[in-house]
């Protein structure tokens, strides 16, 4: 059984195990190019949203685990997104969201995996605490994953942020007509494959 299908066997059985076993494991993961990874964000007029370039992620992920107990906690594992990698649409927007994030200064956002366990209110997720930083400013969350298992594992969920916990101001345009809301999703669907 290899490292990928360990995890979700893992995963399956967290709120069965009445043992407190410690396991540790290592591995590399590779973010496919089939994946998708979306900014949805709106305005009070209109929606936009801003997709990554999938193909940027070329190098493969540590993942350094330990199951403990119900749970699995992860050492140092990182996804690192160029910001200059989103296309929202065109040129105007795209320089919009490069100064809302701070590009010049901060040109990455990173998602840091901390750890996942069992949703008691779902069989069919599980939750991932994750450290989010953008713009120097980390946050941390908690999220329902989805896991669907195959050639590939197939990771995917939607993360809702309030910009302003960043420190990040909304860009007005229009002399102020035209604001972007506080709240953007983060969606994303990866397809994952052991390196």
């Amino acid at each position: 059984m290899n490292f990928i299908k360990k995890i979700l066997f893992f995963v399956s059985i967290l709120g069965t195990l009445a043992f407190t076993a410690v396991i540790t494991g290592s591995t590399s993961v590779l973010i496919t190019p089939s994946s998708k990874l979306l900014i949805k964000g709106k305005t009070n007029v209109n929606s936009f949203k801003c997709e990554f370039d999938i193909l940027k992620l070329k190098n493969p992920i540590p993942v350094v685990f330990q199951k403990i107990g119900d749970k699995m906690v992860f050492d140092n594992t990182v996804l690192v997104l160029e910001n200059d990698c989103f296309d929202c649409g065109g040129k105007g927007i795209n320089n919009d969201f490069q100064e809302l994030l701070k590009s010049d200064v901060y040109p990455q956002t990173q998602i840091k995996l901390k750890e996942i366990c069992r949703d008691t209110k779902d069989d069919n997720s599980i939750l991932a605490f994750l450290d989010i930083s953008i713009a120097g400013v980390t946050k941390s969350c908690t999220t329902p994953v989805k896991f669907e298992d195959g050639d590939s594992l197939f990771v995917k969920g939607v993360l809702n942020l309030n910009i302003c916990d960043f420190n990040l101001e909304p860009p007005k345009k229009a002399l102020g007509l035209i604001v972007v809301k506080d709240i953007i999703e983060i969606n994303f669907h990866l397809v994952v494959k052991e390196y």
